[in-house]
């Protein structure tokens, strides 16, 4: 086992460039080798989000990313949460639990204070494991926000952090991303990025070597990893935003000759918990697509309206939008539809909303006869239990409004708090998200929802393991890291941190080659 004894950030040129798979992978490929590693964010912005044990809630890359550690889910691994409620304001979770709604103006105001929870969540982790992998927040160079940063070049200038610099090759443009990220960055925070990682790269390597050696000669930082594109991975999304509409939801299609459902998710502004839908795409005989038209939901053999960040607002843009007519035609019609969290309080008859929208009594789509009033108080808890038809199910919870009043039959029952959820004929909903992950309550599910629709053959796959699925799809992450990335050298920044690396302007202007003049 690697003596190893350290931490790193892994900060990127952008959103969505591949940090939280790359940590993934790091931490997955560290677990292998026997060092005891442990996830860090110190400030995610994301509507997917998990229950740690001792009912926190943190985002959901880094429910995962502790997944590949072989570890539960802990409030330290994301000190900050933030769930965008909409383009202006935020959910704050700190250490788990609620902080408040804050617009962006108040927030950088506070992110002052919030420095001093993310240091002492970092070396809290650093005390009770050999290795911390910590992801950045979008781009390291948003220097708009630098002075009161807590999870890029902030973090790692207070924590003396290396940092590998990472960019999606696949968007285009990657060589200018990394060279004027870097060059945005004053002196002392570029002196801690260590070198470039090169993610979802198609084609010859060969063909891309002479840009990388312009780069290493233009910055003095070397490519330490090229990882090649990979269309298999896909479970787990860090953001709501990587599941566009129409986009098809799992990894290639396993036809198996059987008859198919057709399962349309709707892609709500706010959507949050995807991975509710991610677990029917792990049946090789079911299609899941994100959707956000009506003539998609009238003829999808389910619909699932997931869960939400803004309940009230997000179901009148379903109105707006001519889907809330279109899930009320096809229930009239028998055929099923599934609500989680908020997709579930929108399918019901009233609405009384004084905390996320501020609006008080709003009407629902009146498909279930249940009554739902938010509270200050969110329930933040695990969820253990059975379906009523002798199914195990467990999963989470993490919302505001609850029942007071329904005169449904109840979908669940839970262990310890009763009956759960509502259900009317092929109509269902419940507060509980990951329920779909147990392959026992999600086989009996979906052979449900074949008998209500008449897809007779349909079977689901007797074989097929949630749980499995994503073990394999960290491994397979691990994988590509150890493959493509250069692992000695990461051990040696764990090790011993990274030399003062130069600031490119000053690189160039000590490597500039000599111009003749006439």
């Amino acid at each position: 086992m690697p003596d190893l004894n350290g931490a790193l950030l892994v900060g990127g040129t952008s959103s969505d460039a591949g940090k939280s798979l790359i940590v993934a992978g790091l931490c997955r490929a560290l677990a292998r080798e026997g060092v005891r590693v442990a996830p860090f964010k110190a400030q995610n912005m994301s509507n997917n989000s998990a229950v740690t044990l001792d009912g926190g809630e943190i985002g959901r890359a880094q429910a995962l990313q502790a997944a590949a550690c072989g570890l539960e889910p802990d409030t330290r691994f994301n000190p900050v949460l933030l769930k965008p409620g909409s383009d202006r304001r935020s959910h704050v979770i700190v250490r788990g639990r609620p902080y408040g709604d804050v617009g962006a103006a108040d927030y950088h105001a506070r992110r002052a204070e919030l420095a001093h929870v993310v240091a002492d969540e970092l070396a809290s982790l650093r005390r009770d494991v050999d290795v911390v992998i910590c992801e950045g927040a979008g781009s390291i160079a948003e220097v708009n926000l630098r002075a009161t940063d807590i999870a890029n070049m902030g973090l790692a200038r207070a924590a003396d952090l290396p940092v590998l610099l990472v960019t999606d090759i696949d968007r285009g443009g990657s060589l200018a991303h990394l060279f004027g990220t870097l060059a945005l960055l004053e002196p002392a925070d570029q002196a801690l990025v260590a070198g470039f990682v090169i993610n979802k790269f198609r084609g010859d390597p060969g063909l891309l070597a002479p840009g990388l050696d312009t780069l290493r000669a233009r910055t003095g930082r070397p490519t330490l990893g090229v990882l090649p594109f990979a269309d298999d991975l896909w479970i787990d999304a860090e953001d709501s935003l990587a599941s566009p509409v129409g986009r098809r939801v799992g990894g290639p299609v396993a036809h198996t000759g059987r008859p198919r459902l057709r399962v349309a998710a709707i892609r709500l502004p706010r959507t949050s918990n995807t991975t509710d839908v991610e677990a029917l795409a792990c049946e090789p005989d079911v299609d899941v697509t994100w959707v956000d038209d009506p003539s998609a939901v009238r003829v999808a053999d389910l619909v699932v309206v997931p869960g939400t960040r803004a309940t009230v607002a997000d179901l009148g843009w379903m109105r707006s939008r001519g889907l809330a007519d279109a899930v009320v035609e096809r229930a009239h019609r028998g055929l099923p539809v599934l609500g989680i969290c908020g997709g579930f309080q929108m399918l019901c008859r009233r609405i009384v909303d004084p905390v996320e929208s501020g609006l008080g009594e709003v009407a629902g789509l009146g498909l279930l006869d249940v009554d739902i009033e938010f509270r200050q108080a969110k329930t933040l808890r695990r969820f253990g239990g059975h379906d009523g038809r002798g199914s195990r199910v467990t999963g989470y919870e993490i919302h505001h409004g609850v029942v007071v009043r329904s005169t449904e039959d109840t979908w669940l029952v839970d262990d310890e708090t009763g009956p759960e959820g509502a259900r009317r004929g092929a109509v269902v909903g419940t507060h509980c998200h990951g329920l779909l992950d147990g392959d026992d309550a999600r086989r009996t599910f979906l052979s449900r929802i074949a008998a209500e629709v008449g897809r007779a053959g349909f079977v689901p796959a007797s074989d097929v393991s949630a749980a499995r699925v994503r073990e394999r799809q960290l491994d397979a992450i691990a994988d590509l890291v150890t493959e493509h990335l250069d692992m000695r050298a990461v051990h040696r920044l764990l090790e011993a941190g990274t030399d003062p690396m130069p600031s490119v302007l000053s690189w160039l202007s000590e490597h500039r080659a000599p111009t003749s003049r006439p």
